[in-house]
């Protein structure tokens, strides 16, 4: 990469690691859409693995004494049974499928049974989301507003949520790290400059968004977070069928 290239990306993750420190969340969700556009898929899913364990590992460092660590813990089973039964197909989807499942699954989360509504602190749910957003994140790099969505469905405060799932995606994003850049066929490499920059970068984000979690009210907190998720979804649900709609179209030609 140019130099440009590396400090516009550089400047993507601030921001980026900026609204994660904020929210806990959508940051990671951004700049995936932004890797795949201009990267083969598995070196995004690579880069994006190694600037997602920087800032989650300093959000969590920083927020150490809010984790909930049993949920984590249930969590991180859920993520090593996905992780088995991912390295036996070793699949690796298109652009569009992996944008289109980024975009429905908060929406299919809101629209289950209220007996099965997402709780945290449910050992069975804990273990199913842990399976089911670590094989969305294979699939698509990030396990998306799917965990987020579960995350505010506890009776979390704005700080126990940003910890405990900060904690949670440094697992999770290591396991990444470890599928696409070594089990997969595809197997991705990355240059070490750039990976030294995202890791300043993430750091950088997530600190200067310390502040500003802490003025925020809890209601304020889920408000937001409830819209980002909604607004980042719907985007990758449109920007998908695009990409697909455009690739069926060039191939009826």
């Amino acid at each position: 990469m140019s130099p440009l290239l590396i400090a516009a990306l550089g400047a993507l993750m601030v921001a980026t690691a900026f609204l994660s420190g904020l929210f806990g969340m959508a940051g990671g969700l951004i700049l995936i859409g932004v890797l795949l556009a201009i990267l083969p898929l598995p070196s995004a899913m690579v880069l994006h693995a190694i600037t997602q364990m920087a800032s989650n590992g300093w959000r969590a460092l920083l927020w150490r004494k809010h984790i909930r660590w049993r949920p984590a813990a249930v969590y991180m089973i859920g993520c090593a049974i996905a992780l088995g039964l991912w390295s036996i197909t070793r699949y690796v989807p298109d652009k569009p499928v992996a944008l289109l499942l980024l975009g429905v699954t908060p929406f299919m989360a809101r629209l289950m049974p209220a007996s099965i509504k997402p709780n945290p602190d449910s050992v069975w749910q804990g273990a199913f989301y842990g399976s089911v957003c670590m094989g969305l994140m294979l699939m698509t790099g990030v396990s998306g507003p799917l965990m987020d969505t579960f995350f505010l469905g506890g009776n979390y405060d704005r700080r126990e949520t940003v910890a405990t799932k900060a904690t949670c995606q440094v697992a999770s994003h290591f396991t990444k790290l470890i599928y696409f850049g070594g089990i997969i066929d595809q197997a991705a490499s990355l240059d070490p400059v750039l990976a030294a920059a995202a890791v300043a970068a993430s750091m950088l984000g997530t600190s200067l968004a310390r502040r500003i979690l802490e003025a925020m009210s809890d209601q304020q907190f889920r408000t937001w977070a409830n819209r980002l998720i909604t607004t980042v979804a719907s985007y990758y649900l449109l920007y998908g069928s695009w990409l697909m709609l455009a690739g069926d179209t060039a191939v009826a030609k």
